[in-house]
């Protein structure tokens, strides 16, 4: 019932910033957290970042202070600002979207941080 859909990924230098989004579409009005996570090579995915309905934002410790999730106006897109990039930042990150039955997730975007 909701399609998620990322830009914004890419290579970037260390201490280099970027800027994901995700577009939500379907039963967007079910959506309540939405959230981002990344997944590097031989690792679990794990969470980055969340933010609640009443934009409430909760971030994993390695990112805290660097990265700023945020949704617009309409509650159907979430955005991740990462800023002072460090190449152990990177992974693919997926979009996530939580309902009351289930969750949703991107198909992926590849975030690479390398001189």
């Amino acid at each position: 019932q909701v399609q998620l859909v990322e830009s914004g990924g890419g290579l970037v230098q260390p201490g280099g910033s970027l800027r994901l989004s995700c577009v939500a579409s379907g039963s967007v009005s079910s959506i309540n957290t939405m959230g981002w996570y990344r997944q590097a090579p031989g690792k679990q995915r794990d969470m980055v970042a969340r933010i609640g309905s009443g934009g409430s934002e909760r971030y994993a410790d390695s990112v805290k202070g660097r990265f700023t999730i945020s949704r617009d106006n309409a509650e159907n897109t979430v955005y991740l600002q990462m800023n002072t990039l460090k190449p152990e930042d990177t992974a693919v990150y997926y979009c996530n979207a939580g309902t009351r039955l289930t969750i949703y997730w991107g198909q992926g975007t590849q975030v690479t941080v390398s001189s």
